[in-house]
């Protein structure tokens, strides 16, 4: 009876001191998250006006019936993003896969120093990253235009054509890639050096080792990048918002939907209808969230796993 009392008495105390452990991160996740989503779902059922506090009025689900059947640039700017996450996903991650790869050669000379090039990139502010490749393909001075001039090819419109906005975008993002060739040249090197010697052993060449070795035991860091990238492209607005100031240029492309939420909330204050773009956004998100946690059990492998 005693032994079981301080034992029980020995749970308390752990749980008490687990407790207060955890209560700056619940404290931070309740003020900054929690909050916040509440505070956006009930603001989505008023008209609230950051300029006239006064006028709000409690519209039922006006706003939602606005974003889901009268808006159609609602349903554009996901189109948009989707289309540009189908560009500009596979794109990344295949370069980030591939620098990985050769950063972690055993017959690179110099692993450090590359390491250090590819990374530093995402160490600079994304803002001024951003406005150091606007003037890059800038279509009248910037350097990829004058290298084609010089080559005997015409100007690019990088950044005011339909049919390169994205693909200039997905090099932007590749430029600042570097936390995912971290991930992924960490997976790399969790990879048993076994497998690969075995494999060596049966025949198979550096593209075979990579097909049949690597990505199967790299799978889940590829679910891990594709999830952050998915949720981050969700929230895709830095870009759009410095080079043209979320004008949606060229022809509402850039039109996304963290784009159409920040004018909608912050400038015409229409608070109340860009919580319900925000939540959009969430249940977008939400979406491909759960699609990928679906469909893992079929492509992603982990040591454990018995099958």
């Amino acid at each position: 009876m005693i032994k079981k009392l301080r034992a029980n008495g020995i749970q308390n105390w752990e749980k008490k001191w687990g407790l207060i452990f955890i209560a700056p991160w619940l404290i931070g996740f309740t003020v900054f998250y929690l909050g916040p989503m509440v505070a956006s779902f009930i603001f989505s059922f008023f008209d609230y006006n950051l300029i006239q506090p006064e006028a709000t009025a409690f519209v039922a689900g006006e706003n939602w019936k606005r974003a889901f059947l009268d808006d159609p640039i609602v349903i554009k700017s996901i189109a948009h993003i989707l289309q540009y996450t189908m560009i500009s996903l596979p794109i990344s991650f295949c370069f980030s896969l591939l620098v990985a790869v050769l950063l972690n050669s055993r017959y690179l000379l110099g692993k450090k120093l590359f390491r250090a090039l590819f990374y530093l990139p995402s160490m600079i502010p994304f803002v001024a990253s951003v406005l150091i490749w606007q003037g890059i393909m800038n279509e009248q001075t910037g350097w990829f235009n004058l290298i084609l001039q010089n080559a005997g090819f015409p100007g690019i419109r990088w950044l005011a054509s339909t049919r390169w906005i994205y693909i200039s975008y997905t090099l932007i993002g590749i430029w600042g890639c570097g936390n995912t060739i971290l991930i992924f040249l960490a997976g790399l090197q969790g990879v048993p050096k076994e497998l690969y010697e075995a494999a060596t052993i049966d025949g198979a060449n550096s593209w075979q080792r990579l097909k049949a070795v690597t990505i199967p035991m790299m799978t889940p860091v590829i679910f891990y990048n594709v999830l952050i990238s998915v949720i981050s492209l969700m929230q895709f607005f830095l870009t759009p918002m410095v080079i043209n100031n979320g004008s949606g240029f060229p022809n509402g492309m850039t039109n996304f939907p963290m784009v159409y939420f920040y004018r909608q909330a912050f400038s015409y204050f229409n608070m109340g209808y860009g919580a319900v773009i925000a939540w959009v956004i969430f249940f977008v998100g939400m979406i491909f969230t759960l699609i990928l946690f679906g469909t893992q059990s079929k492509w992603v492998y982990y040591a454990g796993d018995k099958k």
